[in-house]
């Protein structure tokens, strides 16, 4: 249940022998110019203290009932739910179509957006398929967590829902209520207080660059699909920025080589890549600037069968999908001594957090290693 927020008029003691009037809101309220909830709202509108003669008697009578006015104005407007900018019709709104549009608004990016839609299935299974904005509020959010942590995967009957999917699948249902209610379809965060759920240790698979070596030398059909492998593993870029990139965006000069700049699709921040001169001779015959430079390829289950095929040709047993080669790239920055920092940068990710998780992956190999002599 919703609870019933109250407002009440208040006095703080000055320096100087006036007193502030003020309203305390409970519980608090949430100001979008901050970011940050309040329980306060300072009026401007003063009190003498001690008044000492009818005048003073007469502003205080005067300031009270100003205040008083507007104690009342709030009180009315939360009510409404027009204080939270908050069109009070919202909450009849279908939620689960809300969540779906923004489904489909994802469809640029694969993983994104099979994470978008996992969410949106299992939401519709935490729901009955029936959920208004009036029904989401704080338990609700609670509620849909529990129920990832506990339900069993649609893929298997006895399996629960791995912990990084529930990561993934409650961060995703996060994002949504957070635009809704920036998009003031709340009149408050329901899920300002909801903490997440953790993220679990997962394996990063990854080529040794003896591996990566063989992959070069084996062949691959179609031949775009090894040169964009390649390209990433020199490079380390995702899928989704490799598959949109043009030749307006590869560029030269004389003092730093070749670079790309770009726009990362996950993060809409612009980057500058430098690339060495092997990464570039995967990008073939230079076109028109508006051309797509992978040209043909695309995200397909023929693509995936195809990747496999190369890979096993290769030699390698390892489960090799096409980000991995981003994770090749990193792995082996680290390992051949590139610090943290830079290979951060070359990742183009927001934390150094993210980028410690090959940090750990290194630090494995260093203990595998440690084991292999025995006496």
């Amino acid at each position: 249940m919703k609870q019933n927020r109250t407002v009440k008029l208040r006095e703080k003691k000055l320096n100087d022998g006036r007193l502030s009037l003020y309203l305390d809101f409970y519980p608090p309220v949430y100001i979008p110019e901050t970011g940050k909830e309040t329980r306060r709202e300072f009026l401007k509108i003063y009190l003498f203290e001690k008044p000492i003669n009818a005048i003073q008697k007469e502003h205080n009578h005067v300031c009270k009932t100003k205040a008083e006015s507007i104690r009342a104005e709030r009180s009315l407007q939360f009510i409404n739910k027009s204080f939270d900018f908050t069109d009070r019709l919202s909450s009849k709104m279908d939620f689960l179509a809300y969540f779906e549009q923004k489904v489909k608004k994802r469809n640029s990016s694969k993983g994104n957006a099979d994470n978008w839609f996992g969410s949106f299935k299992y939401l519709k299974l935490y729901t009955g398929g029936k959920c208004t904005f009036g029904d989401v509020d704080e338990r609700f959010c609670e509620g849909f967590k529990e129920f990832l942590k506990n339900v069993k995967s649609l893929k298997s009957e006895t399996a629960g829902l791995a912990q990084n999917s529930q990561y993934s699948y409650f961060n995703k249902f996060r994002a949504c209520v957070k635009e809704a209610f920036e998009e003031r379809l709340f009149s408050i965060n329901p899920i300002l207080r909801v903490k997440g759920i953790p993220q679990g240790e997962s394996e990063r698979e990854y080529l040794t660059f003896e591996e990566l070596k063989a992959l070069f030398e084996t062949d691959c059909e179609p031949n775009v699909l090894k040169r964009a492998s390649i390209f990433c593993a020199l490079t380390g870029l995702r899928w989704s920025d490799m598959i949109k990139l043009t030749w307006k965006e590869v560029q030269h000069s004389e003092q730093d080589g070749y670079f790309i700049r770009f726009t990362q699709q996950k993060t809409s921040s612009n980057e500058t890549l430098p690339i060495a001169e092997q990464a570039y001779e995967q990008l073939g015959e230079r076109g028109n600037l508006e051309d797509r430079i992978f040209k043909g390829l695309k995200y397909s289950a023929y693509t995936n069968v195809q990747l496999s095929r190369w890979v096993m040709s290769a030699g390698i047993t390892k489960k090799i999908t096409f980000h991995c080669f981003r994770h090749t790239y990193a792995t082996l920055q680290l390992t051949m001594g590139t610090d943290i920092y830079t290979v951060s940068k070359l990742l183009g990710h927001r934390h150094l957090k993210t980028t410690e998780v090959y940090a750990k992956v290194i630090d494995k190999k260093k203990v595998d290693a440690s084991k292999r002599i025995v006496l």
